[in-house]
């Protein structure tokens, strides 16, 4: 008999992790041999255990789950790790296949589907479901956001206006609104409302 597949579950939401784990170790060749509820913990939770996947979600208190999945890789590049989210956005998925993930899935997903992409990812493939790759093409085929256009974006959603903002960033208000002409123009979008729904639906920019 092969031996299970040994698994890491990362999530924040406790029902939510014992739900999976409850429903993961129903399964004859998979094994959930340990949890983590936040970032720092993923790490020294992977460190301790090593296990064959990681499913990671990608909203996680202290360091969040991009990038635990960067600092995971780099003290083991062979680390095998799916995201399983509510989010969608397009830079969710960028950032978490960016930093090694090699499956992406959405909570809500029946058993069979997560069964399935353990397996494959566990035997080296990669699972992006089709929505996924497009997003990420849409992702890959646009103009990035500076560091500070994103900075900007943040406090456009948070209903700062020019003013604040220059003064939030010690920067001066023909500078802010070179940076916010730049933004919609790189989204796509005519004014700061359309800017601010357009980086939540991508993931850009999250509420806290």
């Amino acid at each position: 008999m092969t031996e299970p597949i040994r698994i890491l579950v990362v999530d924040d939401h406790n029902v939510v992790r014992q739900g999976l784990v409850a429903l993961l170790n129903t399964v004859s060749d998979l094994q959930v041999v340990a949890e983590a509820s936040d970032g720092p913990e993923a790490i020294e939770t992977f460190r301790k255990h090593k296990p064959d996947i990681t499913l990671m979600d990608l909203r996680l208190p202290k360091i969040g789950g991009a990038d635990a999945i960067t600092r995971i890789r780099e003290e083991s590049p062979s680390a095998r790790i799916i995201v399983l989210t509510t989010f969608d956005g397009d830079e969710d998925i960028f950032r978490a296949l960016q930093a090694g993930a090699k499956g992406y899935l959405l909570k809500g997903m029946d058993i069979d589907e997560l069964t399935e992409a353990i397996r494959a990812v566990h035997a080296g493939k990669s699972k992006i479901p089709g929505f996924v790759a497009e997003k990420l093409a849409e992702r890959m085929g646009g103009p990035a956001l500076t560091t500070r256009e994103t900075e900007v974006l943040k406090r456009i959603v948070a209903g700062r206006s020019n003013k604040e903002i220059a003064s939030d960033l010690f920067i001066s208000e023909a500078t802010v609104k070179t940076h916010v002409n730049s933004i919609l123009g790189k989204l796509g979008v005519t004014d700061r409302t359309q800017a601010a729904t357009t980086a939540l639906q991508r993931g850009i920019v999250h509420l806290d």
